[in-house]
């Protein structure tokens, strides 16, 4: 789905664009939005990269919607400093690993894991 850039920002560009969003996994979307918004209140949200993602200082996470079968958000590093969370995050690229949700059932059992790796990805 290809979003039209709006005047809103932050929060309502965010807020409208999944209003729109015909997703087969919109209530993990949701879901997932706010588990990572409420883990820090440092974190920021905007549509970037044509989907909903997060910053602190810098780009710290996006949703990757053209996924099929899950739910993907890409994390990224900065500096070679690279947070493991065993579990939650696969891939081993240099400056940015990747996290799958199934379903909402699996993000609840992640949910912890979610939040605490937020928070450690702050402190950095």
């Amino acid at each position: 789905m290809k979003f039209k850039q709006t005047q809103l920002l932050g929060k309502e560009e965010v807020d409208v664009y999944l209003e729109n969003l015909d997703h087969p996994f919109k209530a993990e979307v949701e879901l997932l939005r706010s588990i990572i918004l409420s883990a820090n209140d440092q974190l920021e949200e905007r549509i970037k990269w044509n989907s909903p993602s997060f910053y602190f200082v810098k780009d710290f996470a996006a949703f990757n919607l053209r996924a099929k079968g899950y739910v993907q958000i890409i994390f990224i590093f900065y500096d070679g400093n690279i947070i493991e969370s065993e579990g939650l995050l696969q891939g081993k690229w240099k400056d940015r690993r990747e996290a799958r949700f199934y379903s909402l059932i699996d993000i609840h059992n992640k949910t912890s894991q979610l939040k605490d790796f937020v928070n450690d990805w702050i402190k950095l």
